[in-house]
């Protein structure tokens, strides 16, 4: 059951490394504007999107797996429809190098299938919440 507990999403809000999957490079954009408040409140943002070469002064990667550092959570703007394959992904990375904690599908997207082997495989899930929201309303 994805996570809703204010005491362990303020947790979750300190793990600082972020590879943000469909990250923006519009800015306006949600997927775009969320990342850079997060950037500016201190975490280091990776951004994943393959169309893009940088985002918010970062080097984007095309996947997780082109990732070398360390991640600490996936934060997930991409259609509901493609969360299964973002979690697979998410999972196999975890499986693999054993640093990704916690997987966060922002406000809108759902997938219950998905969020149920992410927490099978492990993962912390939060589910259909926005991350500059939370983080206004619990740390900030």
């Amino acid at each position: 059951m994805p996570l809703s507990d204010d005491d362990a999403i303020r947790e979750l809000l300190e793990l600082n490394r972020i590879a943000v999957v469909g990250c923006s490079s519009t800015p306006g954009k949600a997927a775009h504007e969320i990342p850079a408040y997060l950037q500016r409140q201190g975490y280091e943002i990776i951004p994943v999107n393959p169309f893009a070469d940088e985002i918010l002064g970062e080097t984007a990667v095309d996947s997780l797996a082109e990732i070398d550092d360390e991640i600490d959570l996936v934060d997930v703007f991409r259609p509901s429809e493609e969360v299964a394959g973002i979690v697979d992904e998410t999972v196999e990375r975890t499986e693999a190098e054993g640093d990704i904690d916690a997987i966060w599908l922002q406000l809108g997207i759902h997938d219950d299938e998905a969020v149920a082997e992410a927490e099978d495989a492990g993962l912390t899930v939060v589910e259909d919440r926005c991350m500059k929201v939370e983080h206004q309303r619990l740390v900030d």
